[in-house]
């Protein structure tokens, strides 16, 4: 028998510790390794509650101004822009024959009140030839009683005295037909004024102009606007939330609004108004948000995320966000037990903005949960704890 040089010994040896170091990388790092996992343990904590939502910026109080009835628009004296103040004159229609119209009331009304003196006048003088037909009557019916003369004169006296009664009843007729006549056209001259003043339109608070809708010589419909005017104190954030986790908004609740031009600052801020009725498609409530100090520069419509800080949950059962898998509507988590993955179904409840959950069924406190894993897991796969999965 033919004993083994040493070279042939070397040469296994280096072959067994090949081998070997293969054998160890195919366990501890290829296919057949643990899978990498990282941990947290279920625990008991106080949980901040806040519900997330994304709006828009609008303006509580924005007003449309246009003209009450068709017309063209003779100028306008603001821009997108401008500040402006109650009353101040925005914009004006064209008056077509409106001021003439009104020319001609005014006339209408001075002839009626002139009339109307007429009309006073010949009551008092009808009253004062009533009265004296009157008296002459009685004197004549007196004589007549007393046969100083006869019966043909006093019949004579009394249809003079019927006769001025009735010119005193027509006097009285025509001068409250006058009368009726200076209302008529104290009215319709007080109409005109109205229409005429319809047609400048005036800012209705302090405000700023946020579109100008229209420019002098367009035609418009009534209802039409050529401004819009909003109130700059009264700016907020329409935000949609979750039907799901809007259970206990109310007015009043503090809340954060991130505005998209500045993401980097949370300015505060307080529900203004809860919608009572939902949008039942995207199952979403509408809250209004206000804010405690509006930003200058604050822009209309632009994007903002709104976070409305809740009543903390005490002592709940806590994990990681990042560890809740979702399977359509089943929320489950993956445990660490003797080194295997063990998949566990859970319900949950509440959940903080800096990522926690509420755990309300299927955790006990010390529980290991896997967050992270660098690779899908299934039930009874091998894995191994790490603190991070990529070296930083």
């Amino acid at each position: 028998m033919k004993t083994p040089t040493r070279r042939a010994l070397a040469l296994s040896g280096i072959g067994l510790i090949v081998a070997a170091a293969f054998a160890w990388i195919v366990a501890t790092q290829g296919p057949l390794a643990p899978v990498k996992v990282t941990v947290a343990a279920a625990r008991e904590a106080s949980l901040p509650q806040s519900i997330f939502g994304i709006g828009t910026v609008e303006a509580r109080r924005s007003y449309n101004l246009g003209p009450t009835a068709a017309g063209r628009i003779a100028r306008v004296a603001v821009d997108h822009g401008d500040a402006v103040a109650p009353g101040q004159l925005l914009a004006e229609m064209d008056p077509v024959d409106l001021d003439e119209r009104q020319r001609a009331f005014d006339a209408a009304a001075a002839r009626a009140v002139q009339l109307a003196r007429a009309a006073e006048a010949a009551h008092e003088e009808a009253t004062s030839r009533a009265r004296l037909a009157q008296a002459s009557a009685q004197r004549y019916a007196d004589l007549r009683h007393r046969n100083f003369v006869s019966g043909e004169a006093a019949d004579a006296k009394q249809h003079e005295a019927n006769a001025a009664a009735a010119a005193l009843s027509a006097a009285k007729a025509t001068q409250e037909a006058t009368r009726e006549d200076v209302r008529r056209t104290a009215a319709e001259r007080a109409g005109s004024g109205k229409a005429r003043a319809q047609l400048r339109l005036v800012s209705p608070v302090a405000g700023v102009v946020s579109a100008r809708l229209a420019e002098p010589g367009t035609t418009l419909v009534a209802g039409q606007a050529v401004l819009q005017v909003i109130d700059p104190t009264s700016l907020w954030v329409r935000a949609r939330i979750d039907q799901g986790r809007s259970a206990g908004l109310a007015v009043g609740q503090p809340v954060h609004i991130a505005l998209r031009s500045r993401p980097g600052s949370a300015l505060a801020g307080r529900i203004a108004r809860v919608d009572l009725i939902g949008d039942a498609v995207t199952e979403e409530r509408l809250v209004y948000a206000g804010f405690d100090a509006p930003p200058a520069g604050l822009s209309l419509g632009e994007l903002a995320e709104v976070n409305i800080e809740l009543a903390p949950v005490e002592r709940a059962l806590t994990i990681p966000s990042a560890a809740v898998k979702r399977s359509g509507r089943e929320a489950g988590v993956w445990l660490l037990r003797d080194g295997q993955a063990a998949y566990q179904a859970v319900t949950t409840g509440a959940a903080s903005r800096d990522g926690l959950v509420q755990v309300l069924t299927g955790l006990a406190a010390g529980d290991a949960v896997i967050v992270h894993s660098s690779r899908a897991l299934a039930a009874e796969l091998r894995v191994k704890a790490v603190e991070r999965l990529v070296a930083p």
